[in-house]
């Protein structure tokens, strides 16, 4: 992609004006201290004074009393229409016990029709006293004519009631399907728990969304980006999403700009469309093909070389045997597209970069960004293998603030070393990208930039492996040009520079100069996309459309 061109005010003055405050308008760029942005680009930027001229009789102003811009957050790893979904559904984040879950699923059921499945939700047993899964018995009596199928919230396990089984036809003697397992009790009954593929069981059996309830998911997951501050994201979500999003830019209600990834599973039929990554604009794009290596730590099934230390013999799943997953990766790299490959464990990391390195070796030169999605647990011999690649970290410090609960003990002290590297990936020359895992995580830019500078609960616990810490400049770095360099659009976006376009947040304290744990209580007062003020606190939220 070229470098973007360089646009005039027009003579009757730019649309919008942000004045008075510390403009960041990236790592090592000179400071500002207002903007201003006409059709959609920035085109002045500097003091006050220098951007004086741009104001005209229909210039929109702002004063920023003092308050800090950054380039609008890119999320560079988001399941969008699922997180929209989230926020319509029950919430089990922060459920801290088997009882407070099974109260939430009862109220969210007493005001569903019969027959509604309940999904999603995000518990996480690692939060509850006892620390043990679940069962289907905590929900059944509380969801007789309701199917539920409850997401861990690292989404690589679920605990479905026993009407959802019934309706996925798992009983007790349906077998692992390969890359996943199916829980057992006394007697080989499903407990009601399962993991990674084994939700496929049950989740063919939910019926598919109505365009119209996509659009309700899309609506209120472009509602949280805005106030958050993040203009893009980088979406992981399921094959209905993009219609959904399209039927929303053409009634000119997107707020976000969106690159849309596909599942590896639509590689043919997408070859033989003639589609590729890159397809679209600057509003809608095709991203890469996504491709999951393994599970998760949380539900220990993040494929490690040896055994998990709380887990004897157990050393998690690889999705696919190793020669498929090789496959996979060389016909799609053949064809054009780029990749993003889920790998959480030591043992998925090493196996996704023999991958890239015989793609790189076999198909015919051209530029790559190959990405490793999470990258949490990477041997250090393998630095050297992401930098000569160059493979991109697309990590979620958020993660490594959830996790450092359990991490350690999941692990063991040595091989947490290797976990959650950050300092790592930047000093060896990795590129970096942030993002948030949503609905996993919290959508929140801040978390990610806490984590990777404080390396502790917000509560205040001891930093866990403070080494691999980054300056506050770095995560703000890795959230915006990182994570727009993952996309291929660093000439577009992710630093505020003449010509890029004008997507902004505007802080209401300059966190730069606050201690790390006042990062997660100051927040996003304006937020802009395309020059347009899309949320502005205090005034009801989503101010407005951008087309």
């Amino acid at each position: 992609m070229s470098p973007p061109i360089r646009p005039s005010p027009p003579a009757t003055g730019a649309d919008l004006v942000l004045t008075g405050g510390r403009v960041w308008a990236g790592l090592g760029l000179p400071p500002a201290t207002a903007v201003a942005a006409a059709g959609g680009r920035i085109v002045a930027l500097g003091s006050d004074h220098d951007v004086s001229g741009c104001i005209g009789p229909a210039t929109r102003r702002v004063d920023l009393r003092g308050r800090l811009v950054v380039p609008g957050f890119n999320d560079a790893h988001v399941h969008f229409l699922s997180g929209g979904f989230g926020l319509l559904s029950v919430d089990l984040r922060d459920a801290r016990s088997e009882a407070e879950l099974a109260r939430r699923v009862r109220d969210h059921a007493a005001a569903l029709p019969a027959g509604t499945w309940i999904l999603r939700g995000q518990w996480d047993h690692e939060s509850w006293p006892s620390r043990r899964l679940p069962d289907r018995g905590l929900v059944d009596e509380a969801t007789p004519r309701h199917p539920v199928l409850l997401s861990r919230l690292d989404g690589h396990m679920s605990l479905a009631n026993s009407l959802a089984l019934r309706l996925g036809g798992v009983t007790r003697d349906t077998p692992d399907p390969p890359g996943g397992v199916i829980a057992r009790g006394a007697g080989g009954e499903p407990t009601g728990i399962l993991k990674d593929r084994a939700q496929e069981l049950v989740l063919r059996a939910v019926p598919e969304p109505s365009r119209e309830r996509n659009r309700a998911a899309a609506r209120a997951a472009l509602k949280e980006a805005a106030r958050l501050g993040v203009t893009t994201v980088q979406d992981d979500s399921p094959i209905d999403a993009l219609p959904a999003y399209q039927d929303l830019r053409a009634r000119g209600e997107l707020t976000a700009r969106l690159s849309v990834w596909r599942p590896i599973a639509v590689l043919e039929a997408l070859t033989a469309a003639g589609v590729r990554s890159g397809l679209g604009d600057e509003w809608i794009r095709l991203g890469p093909l996504k491709l999951l290596a393994d599970g998760s730590l949380g539900a220990a099934t993040a494929a490690l070389f040896e055994p998990y230390a709380d887990e004897s013999g157990h050393r998690g799943l690889l999705l696919y045997p190793e020669d498929e997953l090789e496959r996979l990766v060389l016909a799609a790299d053949a064809a054009g597209f780029h990749l993003a490959v889920h790998a959480i464990g030591d043992r998925a990391n090493a196996v996704v970069l023999d991958a890239f390195e015989r793609a790189v070796g076999r198909n015919a030169p051209r530029r790559r960004r190959l990405r490793i999605e999470h990258a949490q647990v990477v041997r250090a011999g393998d630095l050297a293998r992401y930098r000569s690649l160059g493979v991109i970290a697309s990590v979620q410090p958020s993660h490594c603030v959830d996790d450092m609960r359990w991490a350690e003990r999941r692990l063991g002290a040595h091989r947490a070393q290797d976990a959650y590297r950050l300092r790592s990936f930047a000093a060896a020359g990795i590129p970096l990208a942030f993002g948030s895992d949503w609905y996993v995580e919290p959508l929140d830019p801040r978390l990610a930039l806490y984590g990777a500078v404080a390396r502790a609960r917000p509560e205040g616990e001891q930093t866990w492996c403070p080494e691999e810490a980054l300056t506050l400049e770095q995560a703000l770095d890795a959230h915006t040009r990182g994570s727009a360099y993952a996309e291929w659009a660093e000439h577009e976006k992710g630093t505020l520079e003449l010509g890029k376009l004008a997507d902004m947040s505007v802080f209401a304290r300059d966190i730069l100069a606050l201690p790390p744990r006042e990062i997660l209580t100051t927040p996003v007062e304006v937020t802009v996309v395309g020059g347009r003020v899309v949320y502005e606190a205090g005034a009801g939220g989503t101010a407005e459309g951008t087309q």
